[in-house]
């Protein structure tokens, strides 16, 4: 796993990222998942299909971050099992990815389902009833049901998806008669150059901060400009800006051990930076071309370019410094 990677996973692990993201996803924004009810899962799925004559073959896949959703509704518990993608680059299969890893996830539903009943039969678990034969056979009931799998691709990159966004587009075949008997499959995806101003107004954690300073990126003007007019980037959590330093190449100087980042302060002091290098590369220049026309013996060109701008450029060009 790359720096990239590693720094994106931790920050989605946090629970009010993730809330964040699945709001916007499924309902438009509004705080209907709530951080506090989230809870991890193995990232790890271990399904057991299976090979030529009954052969089991052990197959393990490990999604990026994996949390299960317990929430009320009509005074039942409903329950989601939530995915997210990581990508900091374009992924031409990711429709075929998140396939695998969803199916995954709901073959091992089935699989834990099979072993209840099983369990319960030997048991001879009273609330236990007695399977029919297709039952018995698929080791899953008529009552049984799967919990729904949302899976979420956050690219951190700056600009478009470039990729497939469908099992449909990755295919040879394009017979739109055929294409009806081809179960589609696509990906839910978000990223920063794709989000309007009104679909970013949809997150309430730094993750709105993460996405409007990635898509900024591009436009060194418009990013100092998105800075300095917003004042959540004055207390930036530390992890989302090491996500917003390590996608975009802007190295954002702050104490290690502060957890909150005034961004706006850094940018301003980064600017000065590089203006101060500026001003000392200019007066290397000048030095070196003050040496070169003492050696040339070109006193009176030195005088001038002392007073006049464009004919100290010319001179600077004429001798090859920058």
């Amino acid at each position: 796993m790359g720096k990239k990677d590693i720094i994106t996973k931790e920050y989605m692990e946090d629970t009010e990222v993730f809330a964040d993201v699945f709001n916007h996803m499924i309902y438009q924004g509004e705080k209907v998942i709530e951080p506090e009810k989230l809870k991890e899962l193995d990232t790890a799925n271990v399904v057991i299909p299976h090979g030529a004559d009954g052969a089991e073959v052990p197959y393990q896949k490990y999604r990026d971050i994996f949390k299960v959703l317990c929430a009320m509704e009509d005074e039942n518990a409903v329950y989601l099992l939530l995915g997210v993608e990581n990508q900091s680059k374009v992924h031409f299969a990711m429709p075929v990815k998140n396939m695998v890893y969803d199916s995954l996830g709901y073959t091992a539903q089935v699989q834990k389902a099979e072993a209840s009943h099983r369990k319960a039969r030997q048991e001879k678990d009273p609330k236990e009833k007695k399977p029919d034969s297709a039952e018995f056979l698929s080791g899953f009931y008529r009552e049984d049901r799967l919990l729904p799998i949302i899976t979420v691709v956050v690219y951190f990159g700056a600009d478009n998806w470039a990729a497939p966004r469908s099992l449909h587009e990755m295919l040879v075949v394009q017979d739109e008669e055929i294409l009806t008997l081809v179960p589609d499959y696509r990906i839910n995806l978000i990223a920063p150059a794709e989000l309007s101003e009104e679909e970013l107004e949809h997150f309430a954690s730094s993750f709105r901060e993460v996405m409007q300073f990635i898509k900024a990126s591009i436009d060194k003007k418009k990013m100092k400009q998105l800075v300095e007019a917003n004042a959540a980037f004055e207390t930036m959590d530390r992890k989302a800006v090491r996500v917003m330093e390590e996608m975009t190449g802007v190295k954002l100087e702050r104490e290690e051990k502060e957890e909150k980042v005034n961004v706006c302060k850094a940018f301003r002091d980064i600017k000065e930076e590089e203006r101060a290098e500026g001003r000392n590369e200019g007066k290397e220049c000048e030095q070196r071309l003050t040496k070169y026309l003492l050696q040339d013996n070109r006193i009176e060109d030195l005088k001038r370019s002392l007073d006049d701008e464009d004919f100290r450029s010319k001179l600077l060009k004429e001798y090859g410094i920058e």
